[in-house]
């Protein structure tokens, strides 16, 4: 690109957007660095306070010996495992338990909380409202 395209580029989209940007030109809280926020408190004596518990800390995994690659072609084939449904975890993981106290004589409809089963939906985050619950 010649000099004089980028002079008009300048003049016509704003001198200002073609300047350097730094860390004066961001807002408050923008940290030049990362782009991120710092990592720590600025006090009131204008001193700044590193808190370990702001810094982030990468855990990465011992890879050496390990024989699969990063990357999957979109070109592998398709899973051959159905997707996972309610139903199917439930004949997974629920279900064996319940077969096996039915047979023995053990099996109670009081004590469904054994088999994970949750009465009511009180103090969870995520309320979950399936077909047996009243609302």
């Amino acid at each position: 690109m010649g000099v004089l395209s980028t002079l008009m580029r300048g003049l016509v989209r704003g001198a200002d957007r073609m300047s350097e940007f730094t860390s004066k030109r961001g807002s408050r809280t923008h940290n030049k660095g990362r782009g991120s926020r710092p990592a720590g408190l600025r006090l009131s004596s204008r001193k700044f306070l590193s808190i370990r518990a702001m810094i982030p800390e990468f855990v990465v995994p011992h890879l050496e010996g390990f024989k699969l690659k990063p990357y999957v072609s979109y070109r592998s084939p398709r899973g051959t495992e159905p997707p996972l449904t309610a139903q199917s975890l439930f004949d997974q993981a629920v279900a064996p338990q319940i077969r096996r106290d039915f047979r023995e004589g053990a099996f109670s409809r009081d004590q469904l909380e054994k088999y994970g089963f949750e009465p009511t939906q009180e103090g969870k985050l995520f309320k979950l409202y399936p077909k047996n619950y009243v609302r």
